[in-house]
């Protein structure tokens, strides 16, 4: 019989809440393991080409080990990332703490939204996971990033709106100092022992950063952890777990990805046991998990797969904005806004909550951007470019019959490319904020499904629509949002809830420091565990709260083991 790894802390999952607790157990000199479903990915194997993108998802039933794990419910679909690093690798590294007032104890139309954690307790954990992914501002007061067209803009339309804006910290290096694409000194002190390079300004963020200018987690908690002697295990995807003597045991897939010896050999099931097991699958994934396994921990808490929310999150777009000419204010002329240069995202606008319960929530407004191939295939697709093309051609046909003596074309082909100005005047817009966290996951069939609706949040997406319609109006523009919202649809990519904290376990599933109620030994450390919306991106919040927990657990091991009765 094969022996099983035993260890200290078994910790499922190595997003924002696994990298902070796998990194601050390691620490305390606990033997740690971390499972990650998904696989390494260096700085340079984030696909580009088609062909590889479309191979870039998570199903492995179908052999696809990729990045991006796309969920689908009947109202919502929620976006998340499979991978050493997971949700790090395609957010856009803003780093926001959850405001002061948005601690709220409020309640709604069949809930309540109830945090049992102020902004004091999060404070000194804010600050230690900012230091750690080096968190900086957009370096805003230097060139060429003095001169970025949509943050310039952002800024306008703030000002002109009367809303407060900032440039929030980023978990990305812009070099010291910030030179565009400078080799960043001692750069390949990493787990993936790769080169790094300060951002480019490209905008490719959410497609994984080929130039390792992002401060993920693989390059900063994981690193660290690793270099503490945790073992870090990728391509096993945990499917069970149970309580047994002096501990849990924990049952994983080991997948074989393309490029082992036999990719076609069916995966591998290992068995590994600890002390402590923390659950850090992200919202789906560990709420999925607990309920799955629920037959092992009967006593779980009635709130399981309560509490969901989408943080918010929503999508608009200003497009054909103009500005007035300064030699003649009579006049307009197209406002380049280039949502390809800088970083996906560099600054945000804040609507705060005016009143209290659901009507007026609070938001967030940041600037978008993305990758420049992507102005070619709005601007350049076959529909839009075929005319200007059949142009150019009949042109050099007339030409051609009339003998005419003109062999400088550069104007022609110029207009058979077009001007670009669509893409060149426009700029997408994410809001995200307070919506109401109504939702409910459960299994249906063995799968996770979700009843959210998003009539109790109508309200809030109203006023976040109206919002981005006066920044639209503010900037010369015109405005759409999203379509999915006309159909009464909405797509996320902060999924929270489902395992809610709370101050007893009728009301939460683990208490304020993300111990599971009922069996000692048992955490959650991931946005599963937020009792509502963040309002800003979660990111930041989640770690913190893992950093939070964090402590206790070594408070809790270091008690147990002086005590072992």
């Amino acid at each position: 019989m094969a022996s099983v790894d035993v260890f200290d802390a078994v910790v499922v999952g190595s997003g924002f809440g696994g990298s902070v607790t796998a990194y601050r157990l390691a620490d305390a000199d606990l033997r740690v393991c971390v499972l990650e479903r998904g696989k390494p990915f260096p700085p340079g194997s984030f696909p580009r080409s088609p062909h590889e993108t479309a191979k870039n998802f998570w199903d492995p039933d179908s052999r696809l080990y990729g990045m991006y794990d796309m969920w689908s419910f009947s109202g919502m679909d929620a976006l998340v990332s499979s991978g050493l690093g997971g949700g790090s690798l395609i957010y856009a590294n803003v780093l926001i703490r959850k405001p002061e007032s948005w601690f709220v104890h409020e309640s709604f139309d069949g809930g309540y939204e109830n945090w049992p954690v102020t902004r004091e307790d999060l404070d000194p954990h804010y600050q230690s996971v900012e230091t750690m992914l080096g968190a900086r501002r957009y370096p805003f007061d230097v060139e060429p990033y003095r001169s970025t067209p949509k943050t310039l803009a952002m800024r306008q339309a703030a000002e002109r709106l009367g809303l407060p804006w900032e440039l929030p910290l980023l978990a990305v290096s812009f070099g010291d100092p910030p030179v565009p694409g400078a080799p960043l000194a001692g750069g390949e002190d990493n787990l993936h022992h790769s080169p790094r390079y300060a951002c480019r300004l490209v905008g490719e963020c959410d497609l994984g950063c080929n130039l390792g200018s992002k401060n993920s987690l693989d390059f900063t908690y994981l690193s660290a952890a690793h270099r503490l002697g945790a073992d870090i295990r990728t391509l096993c995807e945990v499917r069970s777990f149970e309580p047994v003597r002096e501990g849990f045991q924990v049952s994983y897939i080991e997948h074989r990805a393309a490029g082992d010896e036999d990719p076609s050999a069916p995966p591998v099931r290992r068995t590994v046991r600890a002390r402590r097991l923390i659950l850090s699958a992200g919202t789906l994934g560990t709420t999925y998990l607990l309920l799955r396994n629920r037959s092992a921990f009967p006593t779980l808490s009635p709130a399981l797969g309560t509490r969901f929310s989408g943080n918010g999150d929503f999508l608009g777009l200003v497009f054909k904005a103009k500005e007035r000419r300064r030699d003649r204010p009579g006049e307009t002329v197209p406002r380049l806004m280039e949502p390809s240069f800088g970083p996906v995202i560099t600054s945000a606008m804040r609507v705060d909550r005016k009143g209290s319960g659901e009507r007026d929530r609070g938001f967030y407004i940041e600037d978008a951007g993305y990758p420049e191939f992507l102005n070619w295939l709005v601007e350049d697709n076959v529909l839009t470019m075929s005319d200007r093309v059949a142009r150019f051609l009949l042109r050099r046909g007339w030409s051609r019959l009339t003998g005419t003596a003109r062999s400088r074309v550069g104007r022609q082909l110029g207009d058979a490319l077009g001007k670009g100005l669509f893409t060149a005047t426009s700029l997408p817009l994410l809001g995200m904020g307070r919506d109401v966290p109504d939702g409910r996951m459960f299994l249906r069939d063995g799968n996770l499904d979700l009843d959210w609706k998003p009539a109790a949040s109508d309200r809030y997406f109203e006023q976040m629509n109206e919002t981005m319609e006066r920044v639209s109006r503010s900037l010369g523009g015109r405005y759409a949002a999203n379509p999915l919202w006309l159909l009464n649809r909405l797509i996320t990519v902060h999924p929270v809830g489902g395992a809610p904290m709370g101050s007893s376990a009728r009301e939460g599933v683990v208490d304020p420091f993300g111990r599971v109620y009922g069996y000692p030994g048992l955490s959650i450390a991931d946005g599963s565990v937020l009792p509502g919306p963040v309002g800003p991106n979660p990111s930041l919040t989640i770690a913190a709260l893992a950093d939070r927990s964090a402590t206790r657990i070594i408070e809790d091991h270091r008690q147990n083991s002086e005590d072992p009765s």
